[in-house]
């Protein structure tokens, strides 16, 4: 393919002239691809001159539109096949485009170099460019790791404490200044100032003139150095202007800054030139990522950007009903950062939006379960169901109902919840605490979160336990207690093995839910995610808060690690059917036949973070996910909201969302709830049906009683409202004292403090001595008489030679001819 900068001078042959024998012959080429259109979207395909804005509801055919105008500008001879830029967002929506293309002109597709992603298209500009930008053509593109490696790096040469400003939060720092176009002199000073006291805006340019060093590119550099090339070099500019005949660019809503300038420059008419040829194809009632920089304004402003543009609305839908929609519509009209369409339907008008109401989040699961299970008796095909949630920590409920009910279900756009990163890891503290012997995971987070214990100590744990034939656990119990190890993660390890000691021994008397919250705040891990500023850090917080609510309806810990081996071991079957469970943003796209929306209560839809973080702009993105989430469904849209939930650790009573008065009500069926709850008449609550039997002294009870009447708050005996604990929150640093009892070597449990200002301050806890994990695994595993003896002469990897001194179980004092005294284990040595 011929380089824009190799073309030749001589100019364009002009297109035909209207009523000329070309344009007349071109005309009486098969076109059967436009009998297959409606009005809107054949206007939208035929008009080819100038700029274009194709507004596309949801479900109103906008790939189908921006294929065929494709088709139909290389069917009339208009452009050759590498005139044409066409731009997505994602590779699936460039493969599945060109197929489509290439359905309708054959092998004419195959020509089409120029139609792919943004990053994809600036990576082919910048090769051919590199050298005007400070590049060579073989240029590196970095990823996430090699990133955050050369920010450390640069970090530690300015002598920053990488704990307190973390590569990876400048790292986001950077890549949202690239998002939004700006180069290291751009940066606003109180953007640059919040960073390192002042420095994040030299750590941009010290961090892009590395990059240049290396000869690599990070991937905001794909686009933002294709800018900078464009207005450096005006001549090369010129060249892709008049190179691409046509642009086409699907998704226009979701465009950043950068996107939008990168565009802007491609798509500027020269003076006394015509208008460009530029059709944009969105949907500005679907843009909801503005979290990761999509700038709904750069679709509103399209007219502005350039004039003349026409603007055609499509708003037909061929997916859901006539109910569905006018929910839809009616919802989406109270945003006021629109440019405006109704979306209808020729289709019978079907069933109305059903909106319940639910006593609380488990009523919530269980009501969504039994639906399904009627649906599935009608013979509905599970994948053609789909739940959405606002938030990821929802969807533990109904993955636990739906192994309880057997149904089959897949996470879509993420791990099942008990596979999340930071559940497994919640897991594995867990699982050590009820089993020492758990050696998949104490492996896992022996070093979660990092401690200095590295590849070389966890080795050396790996080599004496398989040599001895022993747990991990009484491993790191062991060579915490000798020299084999340097001092600092000697004592690290041995802090840890402490704490788990100390959990272990409190797990049969404190409440499990509790334990686990200690067990997380304690270890260093909520900490660890506060301190991460990803964008994912609070969601994953969210999701530990609900892990350990996941909790309470078991007995003890035990019956809980147990539920869990099962929900893990669940078969999944690929071509299996299956309920589909996923975030509302990962449903953009999708379609279904019944949805359940659940969870339409403040707070939670919209989201209380994205309101207090954008105000009335971040309301209508979260209307505008509401509007996206109803229009997944084809036949049937549930929505439901619960009077009580749980929500960042705390259960709360709430209020409906917002978005269900902004409905219509000639659209809506409200279910009434069945039975009562005395004053709520939302049904009972789940508490009612605890059944614990007669016997009111067992534990469990006891157990779940105290759990009621200190956490969930609700109601007495009486019936009056019951206070709880309430002010307390998952996370929050509770401390406890613990009373050595000098003899046994061990501790007990004391009163409970808030180390709050109105809190009498309580008494320090005094030194801990080491512990012991399952006393008599230890006292097998290392209790044995040694085969060495006071006075025999031995060899040590590390220390060298030395005497036998004194000889306790396994574990020899050696007085070393180089190293001096120290205390190793036996199977360290060997004879001299």
């Amino acid at each position: 393919m011929a380089e824009p900068s190799k073309l030749p001078r001589d100019p364009a042959p002009a297109a035909p002239s209207p009523g000329g024998i070309t344009a007349r012959a071109l005309a009486g080429r098969s076109a059967a691809y436009l009998g297959t259109l409606n009005p809107e979207q054949r206007e939208a395909v035929e008009t080819l001159d100038g700029p274009v804005l194709v507004l596309a509801g949801a479900g109103t055919g906008k790939t189908r539109v921006l294929t065929t105008r494709i088709a139909h500008i290389l069917n009339l001879g208009r452009a050759r096949p590498n005139e044409i830029l066409a731009v997505t967002f994602t590779n699936k929506a460039a493969r599945e485009m060109k197929e489509r293309v290439g359905q309708m002109v054959g092998q004419a597709v195959e020509g089409m170099p120029w139609l792919g992603t943004f990053h994809s298209i600036g990576v082919k500009i910048l090769r051919r460019h590199a050298e005007m930008v400070g590049l060579k053509s073989g240029f590196t593109i970095l990823d996430t790791d090699d990133q955050i490696r050369l920010l450390k790096q640069l970090l530690e040469a300015e002598g920053i404490d990488d704990k307190r400003w973390p590569a990876r939060v400048l790292a986001n720092l950077i890549d949202g200044w690239k998002n939004r176009g700006l180069v290291p002199a751009q940066v606003p000073a109180g953007e640059g100032a919040s960073f390192a006291n002042g420095k994040g805006r030299k750590l941009y340019e010290a961090y892009q003139a590395r990059l240049k060093t290396l000869n690599a590119a990070d991937f905001g550099d794909l686009l933002l150095e294709c800018i900078r090339l464009f207005r450096e070099n005006p001549e090369i500019l010129k060249q892709y202007q008049r190179w691409f005949k046509y642009i086409l660019v699907d998704e226009y809503q979701d465009t950043n800054v950068a996107q939008y300038l990168w565009l802007r420059l491609l798509a500027q008419k020269a003076d006394n030139e015509p208008p460009k040829n530029i059709c944009c194809v969105g949907d500005d009632d679907q843009s909801i990522y503005g979290w990761r920089g999509a700038e709904v304004d750069n679709i509103l402003r399209f007219e502005h950007d350039f004039p003349g543009a026409k603007v055609i609305r499509l708003e037909r839908n061929y997916r859901s009903t006539a109910h569905i929609l006018s929910a839809a519509s009616h919802l989406i009209a109270h945003n006021e950062g629109r440019l405006g369409k109704t979306l209808r339907t020729e289709d019978v008008p079907g069933e109305k939006v059903q909106v319940t109401s639910c006593w609380d989040s488990e009523e919530e699961a269980r009501g969504i379960g039994e639906e399904i299970e009627q649906l599935q008796r009608g013979k509905h095909n599970l994948d053609q169901i789909a739940i959405l949630v606002r938030a990821s920590f929802q969807m533990r409920e109904f993955e636990d109902r739906f192994v309880t009910l057997g149904l089959p279900y897949r996470v879509i756009g993420g791990p099942r919840f008990y596979e999340r990163a930071e559940i497994r890891d919640a897991l594995a503290y867990l699982r050590v605490i009820a089993q020492p012997a758990d050696d998949l995971a104490f492996e896992r987070i022996v070093n979660v979160p990092k401690r200095g214990l590295g590849d070389a100590t966890v080795q050396m744990l790996y080599d004496h336990a398989r040599r001895q034939r022993i747990p991990l656990t009484v491993a790191a119990l062991t060579l915490s207690a000798t020299d084999e190890m340097k001092p600092k993660p000697r004592a690290t390890l041995r802090a840890l093995m402490e704490d788990f000691a100390r959990w272990s021994k409190l797990k049969d008397t404190m409440p499990h839910t509790e334990l686990a919250e200690m067990v997380l705040d304690e270890s260093g891990y909520t900490d660890m995610w506060k301190a991460n500023k990803s964008a994912d850090a609070a969601g994953r917080l969210d999701n530990l808060k609900e892990f350990v609510r996941s909790m309470e309806q078991f007995e003890n810990l035990a019956g809980f690690l147990e539920h869990i081996s099962l929900v893990m071991d669940t078969d999944r079957r690929e071509n299996e059917e299956a309920v589909n469970i996923m975030t509302l943003h990962s449903a953009k796209g999708l379609e279904f036949d019944t949805v359940f929306l659940p969870g339409w209560e403040e707070g939670l839809f919209p989201s209380q973070r994205t309101l207090d973080e954008q105000g009335r702009a971040g309301l209508e993105e979260e209307r505008r996910l509401a509007h996206v989430g109803l229009t997944r469904a084809r036949k049937r849209a549930k929505l439901y909201f619960a009077t009580n939930r749980r929500i960042h650790g705390l259960w709360t009573t709430t209020v409906p969302s917002r978005f269900l008065d902004e409905l219509p009500a000639e659209s809506v069926e409200v279910n009434e709830a069945q039975g009562g709850f005395g004053m709520s008449g939302y049904g009972p609550s789940r508490f009612d049906e605890m059944n614990f039997g007669s016997n009111y002294a067992t534990p469990g009870w006891q157990r779940a009683q105290r759990a009621n009447r200190e956490r969930s708050g609700g109601f007495d005996e009486t019936g009056a409202p019951r206070s709880g604990r309430g002010g307390r929150g998952f996370g929050e640093r509770r401390q406890i004292a613990y009373e050595r009892d000098e003899d046994a070597g061990t501790y007990d449990s004391g009163e409970r403090r808030d180390f709050s200002e109105d809190a009498p301050p309580a008494r320090a806890p005094k030194r801990r001595t080491p512990l012991t994990i399952e006393g008599e695994l230890v006292a097998k595993s290392t209790g044995t008489v040694s085969a060495f003896s006071v006075g025999d002469r031995v060899f040590h990897q590390k220390f060298g030679n030395g005497n036998v001194t004194a000889v306790d179980g396994n574990k020899l004092t050696i007085h070393f001819d180089k190293a001096g005294e120290k205390r190793v284990v036996d199977s360290f040595v060997e004879r001299v």
